[in-house]
């Protein structure tokens, strides 16, 4: 979940936009991805093949620099992540 002004929420969508396709295309086990821009927050939704694809995602370059690097001058907070298990 991600805390941003609403007038930042149109910069933090081209961050989405910008690194959707290289993590589709790049990170190992990665499935999906999906933008939900709410009143309250933004959330990216990430679908992985298994838990450890996406904890590996989350000690990446892409994820840590990348990412995280472009929407932290628009965040209020730092990013909040969860991880679910469907199986």
């Amino acid at each position: 979940m991600l805390q941003a002004d609403k007038a930042d929420r149109v910069a933090a969508a081209s961050v989405y936009d910008e690194y959707k396709q290289p993590f589709l295309d790049t990170v190992a086990g990665a499935t999906s991805k999906q933008l939900l821009v709410r009143d309250e927050d933004i959330q990216v939704l990430h679908g992985f093949e298994t838990v450890a694809a996406a904890k590996a995602y989350l000690a990446s370059d892409l994820f840590t620099c990348d990412v995280v690097g472009g929407l932290s001058p628009l965040l209020k907070a730092a990013p909040e992540v969860r991880l679910y298990d469907t199986t």
